[in-house]
């Protein structure tokens, strides 16, 4: 098959996708596919001969990319590409045409929330993960929450705070500290804050809006974190979430060696049977595609699993954690990638 695989784009989880998309463009390579691996904003510099950006299985041709330990500076990119704000770069959708299928190797922004995967749609080619409404759902935490809990699934309390017109009293009598700090929209943690007080208040919510104008203030639950996949349809192995200091945040999610994931988790099996049922239910619930990740918190207090939220693209690098979870279940990572990619389809 001709594939394109699509990275990068002007999202908080740009460095992610680059990493997660060089491995999955090896990993088509070794299964014996022409692969295009093209930065979604960047674009194609010499657009004449697309079916010449197609690397050859046989070429020995290999991608890389390491994830720096700070989030990447978005304006300095734009800025050295003359200020350019449009989301898909020259000659991206021409090559598009040109593939069997699309594996959407994008996290965050374009690449999450469907406006890429419309595109797409748009011009008729078939791509990996779930269709544009799926992600526009998912990708809203305000709205996936809403959903979640209309299944009847348990998700945190929480509240929306736009700090050009509410006050913090309201968080105080709504929410209470401690509490998390987040950006409706972003993932890999960017933007997130746990607030243990008043002093943390202030940086907490200007780091959020760095990212969005208004944040999701939610009810901190204090338990044991764990991830689940969910592919076609199943759930995988669950994994536990274990930082080696703080909490989950970028540094620790990305860094090496800097958090502890169990694959199998130690669960009891009608914990692994409950927390599983909740991972298909959110899935379904959002209408996601062929694979994505539910993550949770198993509450202290009352032993219930909370769901903290669903990733429509989550991270694809071999020690990511779906790639783990698969693994667990006796299907290796290129072998995964390629699955993917089969059971791509139009999504319209």
């Amino acid at each position: 098959m001709k594939i394109v695989v699509l990275a990068g784009g002007i999202s908080p989880e740009r460095d992610v996708s680059l990493c997660s998309a060089s491995l999955i463009s090896n990993a088509l390579l070794s299964k014996g596919h022409y692969v295009a691996f093209v930065d979604v904003y960047e674009g194609v510099e010499d657009t004449s001969d697309l079916d010449s950006l197609f690397v050859s299985p046989d070429s020995g041709k290999t991608f890389s990319y390491s994830i720096p330990e700070t989030e990447p500076d978005l304006e300095a990119l734009i800025a050295s590409h003359g200020g350019r704000r449009a989301l898909i770069g020259p000659g991206v959708l021409d090559l598009c045409k040109k593939a069997d299928a699309v594996f959407i190797g994008c996290h965050g922004g374009m690449g999450e929330n469907g406006r890429l995967q419309a595109a797409l749609d748009c011009i008729d080619v078939p791509y990996t993960g779930s269709g544009y409404l799926a992600c526009a759902l998912a990708m809203d935490k305000h709205l996936s929450k809403t959903l979640i809990r209309y299944f009847g699934i348990p998700t945190a309390d929480w509240m929306l705070f736009d700090p050009k017109k509410d006050d913090v009293e309201k968080v105080k009598s709504t929410i209470g500290f401690p509490c998390v700090v987040k950006p409706i929209g972003c993932g890999s943690s960017c933007g997130v804050s746990i607030v243990s007080d008043m002093k943390e208040w202030d940086a907490a919510i200007a780091y959020s809006t760095k990212y969005e104008s208004v944040c999701l203030i939610e009810k901190k639950i204090s338990g044991r974190e764990f991830s689940i996949g969910v592919l076609d349809g199943q759930a995988l192995p669950i994994i536990e979430i274990r930082p080696k200091q703080g909490f989950y945040d970028y540094k620790n999610k990305y860094q090496a060696n800097a958090t502890e994931e169990i694959c199998p988790a130690p669960l009891d099996p009608e914990q692994t049977k409950t927390a599983q049922g909740l991972a298909v239910a959110v899935h379904k619930a959002l209408g996601l595609g062929n694979y994505s990740r539910v993550d949770f918190i198993l509450s202290e207090e009352d032993g219930k699993f909370y769901c903290l939220e669903a990733n429509n693209l989550p991270g694809m690098t071999p020690n990511s954690l779906i790639p783990q979870e698969a693994r667990a279940a006796g299907i290796g990572y290129e072998d995964l990638c390629e699955k993917l990619v089969f059971s791509a389809s139009r999504k319209n």
